[in-house]
């Protein structure tokens, strides 16, 4: 008897650790023109990726008319054929506030370009994901557009959802998706203090235990992506992404002043922004680390491991700051 009980724990036991599969490696590709260098080839081929998220639009308002207009749609100069596509869609919360805002001529015009793209481009899919940071004044307008979405597309639905939507989520309500998709970064406010407004575990800790308690099946997205912010006589001017550090570092126009941060020696371009003398660059990056560390920290706050981590950018200036190992260190942490 004593055996069979045994036996029976280990199976459990055994069970159990087949249930919690380790996720699935995908990426994010959120540029306007779609052509894979071969070090992206490479990263998506040595980490097995089937499922890539391409950034088809962004809607906007338009300045004339105030009225949602698509910006900066997808040109695929490559073949993404191998792949699962899942378009995403990216709406300003702006849209969203519109009190006027007809959502059911939104969600049409939405999926009809998204068809277009499609059909132009011999893409079929099964899945798109809409990427918007509603708030509550925004919510009504938000959830009658999923609804709607969902009902005239026809397809999988999935969404992008931040922190805080995750711990008010009574207030802010959970939209008709079939899953969500964590942005596990942008966690603070842009600053021109030593704060990492990317990732700060600090922050991540106010919000990290309300994992477990939220109903809707969620995936998670984590940054590989730096940027710099640029500040002149103490104000913060632009955010400059896709930004080459090193690039910065080994020109004679920059001094690296203190760790992260580089100051203008005199003033130049660099990338077509100009940089006045004594302008300063505070760099926001993510190490391996920092990544390690999000990864253990979401396994010990979940119920249910992720199925699918997603890698928010696939850029070869992002990808040249980690060892192509990396991606599978992460999901190890699972």
């Amino acid at each position: 008897m004593k055996k069979i009980i045994i036996f029976g724990v280990i199976l459990c036991l055994f069970i159990s650790c087949q249930q919690q599969e380790q996720p699935t490696i995908s990426f994010y590709y959120w540029k306007t023109i779609f052509r894979l260098s071969p070090k992206e080839k490479n990263t998506l081929t040595t980490n097995e990726v089937k499922r890539l998220y391409i950034r088809y639009f962004d809607i906007d308002l338009s300045p004339k008319t105030q009225k949602p207009f698509p910006r900066t749609p997808i040109r695929f100069e490559d073949v993404a054929s191998g792949f699962e596509i899942i378009p995403v869609v990216y709406i300003k919360n702006k849209v969203m506030l519109d009190k006027k805002l007809n959502v059911l001529d939104l969600a049409q015009k939405t999926n009809s370009f998204i068809q277009q793209i499609n059909s132009k481009n011999n893409i079929t899919i099964q899945e798109i994901q809409i990427d918007c940071d509603w708030t509550l004044e925004s919510k009504d307008n938000y959830l009658r557009f999923i609804d709607a979405f969902k009902k005239v597309s026809n397809k999988k639905l999935s969404a992008t959802i931040r922190l805080h939507q995750i711990k008010y989520f009574k207030k802010t309500k959970i939209p008709n998706v079939d899953r969500g998709v964590l942005m596990y970064y942008n966690m603070g406010k842009i600053a021109t203090d030593s704060f990492n407004s990317i990732y700060d575990l600090n922050i991540a800790n106010r919000y990290l235990a309300s994992l477990k308690n939220y109903p809707l099946p969620i995936d998670v997205a984590l940054p590989i992506y730096s940027w710099g912010i640029h500040i002149r006589d103490g104000k913060i001017i632009g955010l400059r992404n896709k930004i080459d550090i090193d690039s910065l570092k080994n020109n004679n126009s920059f001094a690296l002043t203190k760790n992260n941060w580089l100051t203008a020696t005199n003033s130049n371009f660099k990338g077509g922004v100009f940089y006045k003398q004594n302008d300063q660059i505070k760099i926001e990056t993510i190490s391996e680390n920092d990544l390690l560390e999000m990864a253990n920290s979401l396994e010990e706050n979940t119920t249910q491991n992720p199925k699918e981590i997603i890698f928010y950018d696939l850029d070869e200036m992002n990808l040249k700051k980690y060892d192509t190992a990396l991606f599978k260190k992460i999901i190890n942490c699972f």
